[in-house]
């Protein structure tokens, strides 16, 4: 059946044309090119890459980057191809959050020019894909803890470490690598995948953002050249990129959340037991009532935050409260239309226990919900909790 979006506060009122024109062009895509085949694909651990022309002709990589033959949309125009993105797979959105956000962003706000006209004008167009290095073996929460080094010899730096759990790592044709240099001061460095001494490796056997490549970056004496090291310093480098990839995960969410509440309802309308619908009944409808509620409430966040995003008024912990807010509010839509669905909740048939299980990977990915909370409680209190 056709996927009807929930809209109960009439939120469309608020978008302008342009906007809606570019969520519907890409609810269309998402219907046409990823909803007949997306179930296979996660089915049989395959990321669909010959998505990846389609997503640079729509202007889906690095949207809100000007110049540099990308989009140079808005962050809410942004935010509406991640929530239609989601609806299909979680793993689809990872890769152009990814390549953008996190890829090619840095390039655009810390590269050189050299860098940008390098880069830039083929990652837009999907012919170079990149990924992202901080997350370490030892080191996901607490990203200044890094061990991977970068140790200054001529006109080059020696790379040594590792990076786990990298989207898009398999096929990448650069990295983005977060590295301690001999002052140990956190330094990004572009890494072309044909460097001696990088090498990656894919993770298998996952149960989660299965339509999605995950990695292990490996350096061992790799040399990357002076020349291809970012104009930042600091943490500050990473976190700005992680910034923008949590937003757009903040309206991502939403998509996958809305996915399921029309499935639920479809289902809820159409199954018969005991004589009747079981929409029909007091406890299925307050099930209903409660994911309509709360899918509401979050897209109220994610528009406000995407407004002053674009304002240039939205701040980490803004984006922290709709990324741990959202992201777990549609995990509980995920897994409540799974148990209105019964039995067929667990089969490839439907979309929900597939979202369910990507939403427990993006309930952790980019930061946790727990350390989200912990942000907002140190915006709060102004102590710390985490260190």
């Amino acid at each position: 059946m056709a996927y009807t979006a929930p809209d109960f506060l009439n939120l469309d009122t608020h978008f302008s044309d342009e906007e809606k024109m570019i969520r519907d062009t890409i609810r269309q895509f998402v219907t046409k090119e990823i909803m007949p085949t997306i179930a296979s694909d996660y089915e049989k651990g395959v990321f669909p890459k010959r998505l990846i022309p389609l997503l640079a002709e729509l202007g889906t990589l690095g949207a809100t980057i000007q110049g540099y033959e990308c989009a140079g949309l808005n962050y809410t125009s942004y935010g509406l191809i991640m929530q239609e993105l989601e609806r299909g797979d979680s793993g689809i959105r990872s890769f152009v959050s990814v390549q953008g956000a996190l890829c090619m962003f840095p390039i655009a706000a810390f590269g050189t020019e050299e860098h940008k006209k390098k880069y830039l004008p083929k990652m837009a167009k999907g012919q170079l894909i990149g990924c992202f290095g901080l997350t370490e073996p030892d080191f996901g929460s607490n990203p200044g803890g890094m061990i991977t080094r970068a140790k200054k010899d001529g006109n080059h730096y020696v790379l040594n470490g590792a990076k786990m759990w990298i989207t898009n790592g398999g096929m990448s044709d650069l990295a983005i690598v977060w590295a301690k240099d001999d002052d140990n001061k956190i330094k990004g460095f572009i890494v072309d995948r044909d460097t001696k001494g990088f090498t990656v490796r894919d993770i298998e056997k996952k149960f989660s953002l299965k339509a999605s490549i995950t990695s292990e970056l490996i350096f061992e004496d790799a040399r990357v050249p002076a020349s291809q090291m970012l104009e930042v310093s600091g943490l500050k480098g990473p976190f700005a990129c992680l910034n923008n990839a949590r937003f757009g995960i903040s309206w991502g969410a939403l998509g996958a959340a809305m996915a399921c509440f029309d499935e639920a309802v479809t289902y809820s309308k159409t199954r018969i037991q005991f004589d009747k619908p079981i929409g029909g009944f007091q406890l299925v409808q307050a099930k209903l009532a409660n994911m309509y509620t709360e899918i509401t409430k979050a897209q109220l966040l994610a528009l406000h935050v995407g407004r002053m995003k674009d304002e240039g008024k939205a701040q980490p912990v803004h984006i922290s409260m709709a990324k741990m807010n959202n992201v777990a509010m549609a995990l509980n839509c995920a897994r409540v239309t799974r148990d209105i669905l019964g039995a067929s909740g667990i089969t490839y048939e439907y979309q929900c226990g597939r979202h369910m299980l990507n939403l427990e990977s993006v309930n952790t990915y980019e930061g946790t919900e727990d350390i989200h909370r912990l942000v907002i409680g140190e915006h709060i209190t102004g102590i710390p909790a985490y260190r």
